[in-house]
C-alpha cells in the first residue's frame, strides 16, 4: 500500500517496495540513494543524466524530505 507523505508529492513510501524506505514515486530511487550520490559529488545534471525519469523537482523534494526529516530528529548527547 503506497502512503504519500504529506506535503510531498513526489515521495511516497511502500512496505513492499524498496524496503518501506521513502522513495522517488513512480520509481525505485530512494531518497537515501540520491543523497548518497549527492554527497558523492554528483550535481543535479549528472543525476538527471544517470537516472532519466527523475525531474529536478523529484531531486529538490528528495532534499526538502530529507531536510525536514533532520529537524525532526533529536540526538541526545551527553555533558562533558
Amino acid at each position: 500500500m503506497e502512503i504519500q507523505l504529506s506535503n510531498f508529492t513526489h515521495i511516497v513510501a511502500d512496505p513492499a517496495v524498496c524496503q518501506g524506505l521513502p522513495r522517488i514515486k513512480g520509481t525505485r530511487i530512494t531518497v537515501s540513494s540520491l543523497l548518497a550520490h549527492l554527497a558523492g559529488g554528483m550535481g543535479f545534471q549528472q543525476l538527471l543524466e544517470a537516472f532519466p525519469q527523475l525531474t529536478e523537482k523529484d531531486i529538490t523534494e528528495a532534499l526538502q524530505f530529507a531536510s525536514q526529516s533532520l529537524q525532526e530528529t533529536y540526538i541526545p548527547l551527553k555533558a562533558a
